[in-house]
């Protein structure tokens, strides 16, 4: 997480993103579980009161709500942490929302243990497997602030329900405005042909840094930031595999279920590949400082070089 590029909370982006739609459509509808300081649509508050709808500490009902204004012909924004959307109303957001292939859109906040000192209860490390599972649902992990707007925009006209998650906390802006987004099509940030990291979220550019500690050591490295994690670009995966025989998935995520599985599913099936997966290995988060819990949990630049360097070991 730490670099010397702009940071800024892809929360950031997320209101942003709102803002823009507000501006532009008359069908969005952004609901929020009174959380909206911290998930920025209390700036959709203030600007487009119209546009915007507390709904208390309820997140079902919330997510019914949202049901009913698809019906009617509007797009909603269900707002708040993502523990509690995937948690709490996962009933509603499975049986309502996806069986009927509804074009809910959610925005699933302060997720990865980088939320910090509000601890294991609120820290999303379960959301990736829980909402990836579920028919008819995008599932969509944006890298930076940049980035998350795009995705929040594109959500706006993606048929069917949608699931963003993104964290509390500034992330190096990594991304501009002519990066291309768009969603099921990741993007090779960087090509290498000794090992390839497969990323999501703040880990795309801790992977970016990792490959220049590689680079110093002789190993290049390929990084893909795998932003949409389902529906999965096969083919561009598999394309990272045969040019460098190795790949290391990176999540701020529990290792089961997430990213990593859904690449390994994928190589499993197609073409079996030396990999490891680096992510929150069947544990439950904890309160700290968001740098020292990501260095605890192995999710930054030294620990995913020293595992490529692990990794290409057995390769050889």
């Amino acid at each position: 997480m730490r670099n010397n590029k702009t940071q800024l909370p892809q929360r950031d982006g997320y209101g942003q993103g709102l803002l823009e739609l507000c501006s532009k459509r008359d069908d969005i509808m952004v609901l929020d579980a009174d959380v909206s300081a911290s998930t920025r649509t209390a700036w959709v508050a203030k600007k487009y009161p119209e546009k915007f709808q507390n709904m208390g500490i309820s997140e079902q009902d919330m997510v019914g709500t949202a049901a009913g204004l698809v019906l009617g012909g509007m797009i909603p924004f269900v707002s708040t942490y993502g523990v509690f959307l995937s948690g709490r109303a996962w009933d509603q957001i499975c049986t309502t929302v996806c069986y009927n292939n509804l074009a809910v859109k959610f925005g699933g906040a302060h997720t990865g243990i980088s939320v910090g000192p509000d601890g294991a209860t609120h820290q999303a490390l379960e959301d990736i497997a829980l909402m990836r599972v579920l028919p008819n649902m995008t599932v969509i992990a944006p890298c930076d602030a940049i980035e998350t707007r795009k995705a929040t925009i594109a959500a706006s006209s993606w048929d069917g329900p949608v699931y963003i998650r993104f964290g509390r906390e500034a992330v190096p802006v990594i991304t501009d405005e002519n990066t291309p987004f768009e969603i099921g099509k990741p993007n090779v940030v960087r090509y290498g042909n000794d090992i390839a990291f497969i990323a999501c979220g703040a880990l795309v550019n801790e992977s970016l840094r990792a490959a220049e500690i590689l680079a110093k050591k002789g190993i290049s490295a390929t990084i893909l930031n795998l932003h949409t994690i389902k529906p999965l670009d096969e083919t561009v995966i598999l394309e990272a595999s045969d040019r460098c025989g190795a790949i290391i998935t990176a999540e701020e995520h529990q290792i089961h279920g997430g990213l990593g599985s859904a690449v390994a599913e994928l190589l499993g099936r197609e073409k079996p590949t030396t990999m490891q997966m680096m992510g929150i290995n069947d544990r439950f988060g904890q309160s700290g400082p968001p740098d020292k819990l990501m260095e605890y949990y192995g999710l930054i630049d030294f620990a995913l070089a020293n595992a490529a360097i692990n990794l290409l070991s057995k390769k050889k």
